[in-house]
């Protein structure tokens, strides 16, 4: 049936209708808690019990059993480390192919001055005895106590092998000790001369075997600079010194090789090279101004002294007069 339009559009929207349902009071009053309606479907009696999970405690606690098991299996770790260190140590301190049999043995190293035989009497108690057993640190002090020896290294070379590399020290003039005509090296080191080599060195007095080896290496020292002052700049004046006296290190004195006689030179402490060129330039004309010239003594400046230790008398000059004098007549 087709909707007819006309009837709505005369109706009031502005006009609210509240439409309550009649049935919902008469429904609520049926159901309630009061009603028997309630009573048909009452609460359940009964319930399911709640089951309780056992749980096995062990007598330690977890963290504590870990840590257990750990230093159990450290424990069995080291045991078996220790088990076969032993072993090993056992054949190595008994083993026969650990023995040194024979001086085959033994090498060495770097002898030039030193006799093979000479180190041998340090090492041959060694000879049959097990390598693992030779102090070596011991036997390193012991070669360095030779007077040649400057340093020595002694290392043991599986199976049966000692090794030993031996520095020897360089001599850099002779001593005059006791009478005696010894080597001596930078650092004080008194040595015997050896048949095999030759030296030319200059002859140096002052030193004694009973000073202790850091005294001796502070006049070494001293006469090592003075050295090395006259052969500065390519002078090589050390080659006309025969001697070196370092008894007194305010006053180093050297002879010279003078072929008209030997002189004795005071060249104090310091400014060696300018005080022997003095001496050189002056030495003729004072050869002819003395009879003798036995000594020069150069330490004061400005001022010459001759022949202050010979049986003559001894002359002063001033040095800067005459150097003046010299200048005018120029």
């Amino acid at each position: 049936m087709p909707r007819s339009d006309v009837q709505y559009k005369e109706l009031d929207l502005s006009t609210r209708v509240d439409v309550a349902p009649v049935g919902d009071d008469e429904l609520s009053s049926e159901f309630d808690a009061k009603s028997s309606l309630a009573e048909t479907n009452p609460a359940p009696q009964f319930r399911r019990a709640v089951r309780r999970v056992v749980v096995r405690k062990g007598a330690l606690p977890k963290k504590t059993a870990g840590r257990i098991r750990i230093a159990l299996g450290m424990l069995a770790i080291f045991s078996v480390a220790a088990l076969a260190y032993g072993a090993v140590y056992r054949y190595g301190t008994r083993s026969w192919r650990f023995r040194v049999l024979s001086s085959d043995n033994i090498t060495i190293s770097g002898l030039e001055k030193v006799p093979r035989s000479q180190v041998m009497e340090v090492l041959g108690g060694d000879m049959g005895r097990n390598v693992f057993f030779i102090p070596l640190e011991q036997r390193k002090k012991q070669l360095e106590e030779i007077p040649w020896i400057e340093s020595a290294s002694v290392m043991r070379l599986l199976p049966n092998r000692i090794s030993v590399e031996v520095q020897e020290r360089t001599p850099v003039a002779f001593a005059r000790i006791n009478g005696r005509i010894h080597l001596v090296d930078a650092h004080g080191e008194i040595m015997e001369p050896t048949r095999k080599s030759h030296y030319s060195f200059p002859v140096v007095f002052g030193l004694n075997d009973s000073d202790p080896l850091s005294a001796r290496g502070a006049q070494m020292k001293m006469c090592s600079q003075l050295m090395n002052d006259l052969d500065a700049g390519g002078n090589h004046y050390s080659n006309d010194v025969s001697e070196v006296d370092v008894s007194d290190p305010e006053d180093m004195k050297v002879t010279v090789a003078d072929p008209a006689g030997a002189v004795l030179v005071h060249l104090g402490s310091d400014q060696f090279l300018s005080r022997f060129k003095i001496y050189l330039s002056h030495a003729a004309g004072w050869r002819q101004q003395f009879q003798k010239l036995d000594s020069v003594d150069l330490r004061y400046e400005g001022q010459i002294i001759v022949n202050p230790d010979g049986g003559q008398q001894a002359a002063t000059r001033n040095f800067s007069t005459e150097i003046r004098r010299r200048g005018a007549r120029r």
